[in-house]
């Protein structure tokens, strides 16, 4: 049982803010950054039966709901580089394994399943950026930047299933920024140099600062509504490929040419999860299908009649040379004038908040709670690799790397060694149907190191005159199977199915079947299309570049006001939290999601069954409790009026709590039966 006024993972609950409901005050959830509530009333309890009082015959009565938390420190008492530190010290254990670990038969087709994954959408993107800022970004650019993703993160990071490379929303930040800064007829190179050696440096304020401890907010919401922002910027940009190319015989061509990539690569994908042919071919068909159907149709607009046809190919460059000849590796970051090193300040921070959102976000997706695994997690680590990536990428004149969007779970979901589940339920309605279970992870850093590497393989001769081979009408086709797969996999799609679909016909254990109010779940899907309309309507003006500001806005709609309008029950269903809390241990915990049998027993018991998704912890991760979230609290060995340490107290108060309520209720009138014997016999 945990108290609903323990704050040891340092977020609000309805006890700690006042409220008999589930609703956080914007002072409780701006003060949760640091750890801990402070406490705001000295009224003494009331015995009731609601909070029954404990009292000793040798020491003064105590509450059901053990000892308040002290104090939380003041925001200036934060401990600096404790999240940093304590990543490292996790994961630094399971460094050595990491590497032996890869001796597994799954890490030779999730390296090659994620080198075409990771490389085939960067080549899309490059040729976006390669017209939008006049070929100061392209194929080499993106090659590369991978390249440096790829090595930094397999080798230092705390999470090395993250792939890194370069994503949608950048290549709109940039293009965006070539829009604005190319009329003041500025050094965008230059420029774009400084807007990375400033987010470097808010990067590294953010890691030291604990930041990431912030993730404990980011539920499914957020991340759906983003997930479903960069599907339709996939769409968008197949068609914006699509239209560059006339209206001549090139075009109705590429039009062709890019539905039979999307239509064959969508089917591939969709027999690896079909009950057709054997599971090799179901798997080779999954992992393969989409490179291999590139390949095959890059070669096809050659055969017969169609080689006649000139279509427009991606344009490549000279092997290992910046798109633009003149200019060499290194970024001369100081031919701007210093009025424009500032003004790029403004830049880095849109920059930084993107980043902030996009990387964890990605983060979090790739270690989900559908993965069983076994090594921690390290985001504020990871967060200040990020930083450093972020500046030498701007030194060198390359897209900034980030973790990619959607493609974050597919490099966990290849390593997963899985079962197959039936229902033996006679009776169940899925009886007869089976699911491919994951029992575990490879989790090890040589196929993401190896899938880059790959990468910078393909800056060579060789296989960068491949790479001119391929249409763009093929590049447009891979836009529209990443939007599509995004889009189906998209919990806010789920949720718009269900809506859409005959009840009668909608199996009864369906999750969402068990929130009375139909109009709770159009609300709840209405919300997430007005975050999606408002950040997808941003990108497509000039102000495109403040776009981040919209995405981190989620996060407190999500904590501040859907608890105002939806129920706790409604919440737990509809919402949850993106990763397990075992990963979320480096942030402090989750926020979000839990038990729908019972709330009030969710409340009452919550690190067995969890608690709603309205507006309190998963308090599971209480049993595993590091000593950073204890420091960052100023509660690590801090020792109470009786002498004891906040440990001891701690320890103390599971086991107070460790009762339910009628056995707590029971001991006391039993002590005060016992009471009044005693004083008679006196």
């Amino acid at each position: 049982m945990i108290s609903s006024g323990d704050t040891s993972l340092g977020l609000p609950t309805s006890a700690s803010t006042g409220h008999g409901n589930d609703r956080l005050r914007v002072r409780d959830w701006v003060s949760s950054f640091i750890g801990g509530n402070r406490q705001r009333s000295s009224r003494p309890a009331q015995d009731t039966d609601e909070n029954p009082q404990v009292s000793d015959d040798d020491g003064p009565s105590i509450t059901a709901n053990a000892f308040p938390p002290a104090p939380a420190p003041a925001w200036w008492k934060i401990k600096l580089f404790r999240g940093i530190v304590n990543d490292i010290r996790r994961r630094a254990p399971y460094y050595v394994s990491d590497w032996t670990d890869a001796w597994d038969y799954r890490v030779v087709p999730a390296t090659v399943y994620m080198y075409f994954a990771n490389i085939f959408p960067a080549l899309a993107f490059s040729l976006d950026m390669f017209h939008k800022t006049n070929m100061q970004f392209g194929v080499n650019e993106v090659l590369l930047s991978s390249v440096l993703g790829a090595v930094v993160f397999s080798v230092l990071a705390c999470q090395p299933l993250v792939i890194v490379g370069v994503t949608g929303p950048i290549s709109v930040f940039n293009y965006t920024v070539y829009d604005i800064m190319s009329p003041t007829g500025v050094n965008y190179l230059a420029f774009m140099c400084w807007i990375g050696l400033w987010s470097m440096l808010f990067h590294w304020v953010l890691a030291i600062t604990n930041s990431c401890n912030w993730l404990r907010y980011v539920t499914r919401f957020p991340c759906d509504i983003f997930g479903f922002y960069v599907a339709f910027i996939y769409l968008q940009k197949g068609i914006q490929v699509l239209e560059a190319l006339g209206d001549n015989e090139p075009f109705y061509l590429s039009i062709v040419v890019s539905l039979l990539v999307f239509v064959v690569a969508y089917i591939c994908g969709e027999l690896g999860s079909s009950a057709l042919f054997t599971h090799p071919v179901r798997v080779f068909s999954k992992d393969y299908g989409t490179p291999l159907t590139i390949i095959f149709f890059t070669a096809f607009v050659h055969f017969g009649k169609m080689s006649r046809v000139d279509l427009e190919t991606l344009p490549t460059g000279t092997s290992f040379i910046p798109t633009v000849e003149s200019r060499g590796w290194f970024i001369h970051f100081w031919d701007i004038q210093v009025a424009d090193v500032f003004l790029a300040i403004p830049f880095a921070i849109l920059l930084t908040i993107l980043f902030w959102f996009d990387h964890n976000v990605s983060s979090l997706i790739a270690q989900g709670t559908e993965f069983p695994l076994k090594k921690p997690a390290g985001f504020h680590w990871d967060l200040f690799l990020l930083g450093t990536t972020t500046g030498i990428a701007g030194l060198l004149g390359l897209p900034f790397p980030n973790g990619l969007i959607p493609q974050a779970p597919f490099h966990t979901e290849s390593l997963c060694v899985t079962t197959v589940v039936s229902d033996p339920d006679e009776r169940s309605p899925s009886k007869g149907h089976y699911q491919y279970r994951p029992t575990r992870v490879v989790e090890q850093r040589v196929s993401n190191l190896a899938q880059g590497l790959l990468t910078l393989g393909t800056m060579s001769p060789p296989l960068l005159v491949c790479l001119h081979l391929i249409p763009q009408g093929v590049l447009a086709g891979l836009f529209f199977v990443m939007g599509i797969q995004a889009l189906q996999a998209n919990g806010i799609t789920a949720k718009l199915l269900f809506l859409l679909r005959d009840s009668s016909l909608t199996p009864a254990n369906h999750p969402l079947k068990s929130i009375e109010r139909r109009a709770a779940i159009w609300l709840f899907v209405a919300i997430e299309l007005v975050g999606f309309g408002a950040t997808f309507a941003i990108t497509q003006t000039v102000a495109a570049v403040g776009f981040p500001v919209f995405i981190l806005a989620l996060i407190p709609v999500r904590a501040l006001v859907l608890p105002r309008w939806l129920a706790p029950t409604e919440l737990a269903v509809l919402d949850g939290p993106t990763a397990s809390p075992f990963t979320m241990e480096s942030c402090g915990g989750s926020y979000g999601g839990g038990s729908t049998d019972n709330s009030d027993r969710g409340q009452v018991e919550g690190v067995s069954t969890g608690v709603s998704g309205s507006g309190a912890l998963m308090t599971e991760t209480d049993k595993r409790k590091s000593e950073e979230d204890l420091a960052e609290m100023g509660e690590l060995g801090r020792p109470m009026d009786g002498g004891t340490t906040t440990t001891m107290r701690r320890r103390s108060s599971v086991v107070a709590e460790g009762g339910n309520r009628e056995g707590i209720i029971e001991m006391q009138r039993m002590r005060a039966r016992k009471g009044q014997s005693s004083r008679s016999e006196g």
